[in-house]
């Protein structure tokens, strides 16, 4: 088993002209002091409401700009500034929805009505896509300066979107977009949502359908709007969801057979004798057997509902399981701490641990839990209910719930001091994820979220 694969295969390998820019600045992350063992795991209502306020912190860190505002993906530690990417952005509606509250429904449609923004005032396109990242504004630079054709590199070229060059336009993304949208169309009946989830659709079909031997969507575009060859089954199974949710929404049976494509593309990357699905193809042709990624596992439960590919939930369980002490290398868990959970990938598992993640970034801890895939997990065993589901599930949850009480003390967003024990660190020490890029003890958005979906028990990927 290898521990690279082409990067591309990632939703969140960053597609965008900067690919790789600001590399330097993911340093190990300070975290709280204290001891797991004397928290325990906090009551779900707690950790709950300070998932929320960490959400509307790294929404309420800048001025509102004419009420178009995203929320900032990972604290400022982060060294990604003011960076709003799209996936995190579609998450937090989904989470701030699941909340069942009018502030909750109330900043989902902000969010929601900043990707519409974003989606119509793309000063290169008019077609319906969204980019990788934006600014928080979205056309906004986080000093508050109005930057409406995007960031300006020091060559004098632009670099629309954010500062760090993620411009190109991932189908994962878009769906995770188009799902957030899709939701916020059903909840609140405006139709803008529903124009712009379908606008959304639209560019994947146009843009992404291919009739090569494994089917499927291909991966989207770089930041100078070339195709990329690749296709992955996390980008399939987002797609499964928001093609079927579109044919309910709109009635047209055209999207039942998009749907059907996507699916199909997936159960074709099933390995059925050790119960698990492969990462995708990078030629349409073959399918690539290594790295093993976990969220191709959760995800394909959440999204397709069969019994028949539920064993992914269990070999991710069990093939990807990590435990991460303060005594093992390279881990920056504090001492006599401990973290339980998932990693990102079969790779992971085999980082060399000599060497930094990327240049200028930290040796990574083999050992390290991946707390957004160990909230997905948890959300999946939970809606798979089998023997022993919820408990192993609740064991999961508790280990999120730790970290957010004890991990990333002293975190900023926007240079402002975040609520005390709010947000999810994306990582419980550096983590390399055997597809070119790592994560880090940061809070972030897409891990709070996936942890406040895991409490509620809302499976975004179905109807």
């Amino acid at each position: 088993m290898t521990g690279r694969q082409d990067p591309a295969l990632s939703r969140r390998t960053l597609i965008g002209a900067g690919l790789g820019v600001g590399a330097a600045v993911f340093a190990a992350a300070g975290v709280g002091a204290g001891s797991a063992h004397a928290v325990g795991g906090s009551a779900a209502g707690a950790g709950s409401g300070r998932g929320h306020a960490f959400l509307a912190a790294a929404m309420d860190a800048y001025p509102d700009h004419g009420g178009v505002r995203l929320a900032q993906s990972y604290s400022d530690q982060a060294g990604l500034f003011s960076t709003a990417f799209t996936y995190d952005n579609a998450l937090a509606v989904l989470a701030h929805l699941a909340a069942g509250t009018a502030d909750g429904r109330g900043r989902a449609v902000v969010l929601g009505d900043a990707l519409l923004y974003a989606q119509a005032h793309d000063p290169a396109y008019d077609d319906g896509r969204l980019r990788q990242a934006y600014n928080v504004g979205p056309y906004v630079f986080f000093d508050g300066v109005p930057q409406p054709d995007g960031f300006v590199r020091a060559d004098g070229t632009a670099n629309v979107g954010t500062q760090f060059g993620f411009t190109g336009t991932a189908v994962g993304d878009m769906a995770w977009a188009g799902i957030a949208l899709s939701a916020l169309a059903r909840r609140t009946g405006a139709r803008r949502f529903l124009a712009g989830a379908v606008r959304i659709g639209e560019w994947i079909e146009r843009n992404a359908r291919t009739d090569e031997p494994l089917g499927g969507y291909k991966f989207g575009v770089d930041g100078a709007g070339a195709k990329l060859p690749f296709s992955s089954t996390e980008h399939n199974t987002d797609l499964v969801c928001l093609f079927g949710r579109l044919g309910r929404l709109t009635g047209e049976r055209v999207w039942g057979e998009r749907r059907a494509r996507a699916e199909a593309f997936v159960k074709k990357m099933w390995e059925p004798g050790e119960g698990f699905f492969y990462t995708g193809t990078n030629d349409g042709v073959t399918v690539n057997r290594a790295p093993i990624p976990e969220d191709a596992q959760t995800w394909t439960h959440l999204a397709l509902d069969s019994r028949s590919y539920s064993r992914s939930l269990d070999w991710a369980a069990a093939e990807l399981a990590v435990l991460d002490r303060s005594d093992r290398p390279n881990s920056t868990v504090p001492a006599g701490q401990s973290y339980e959970g998932v990693t990102f990938s079969s790779a992971s598992l085999l980082a060399d641990e000599e060497a930094p993640i990327a240049e200028f970034q930290p040796r990574p801890d083999r050992n390290g839990v991946w707390f957004e895939g160990t909230a997905h997990l948890a959300l999946a065993l939970r809606d798979r209910g089998g023997r022993g589901d919820e408990v192993r599930a609740r064991r999961l949850i508790a280990s999120v719930e730790r970290a957010q009480e004890l991990l990333g003390g002293a975190q900023t967003v926007g240079g402002k001091a975040l609520p005390e024990r709010s947000g999810v660190v994306s990582a419980s020490s550096p983590l390399d994820t055997g597809f070119g890029f790592g994560y880090y003890p940061y809070r972030h958005v897409g891990a709070t979220a996936w942890y406040l979906l895991a409490v509620t028990r809302t499976n975004p990927l179905r109807g």
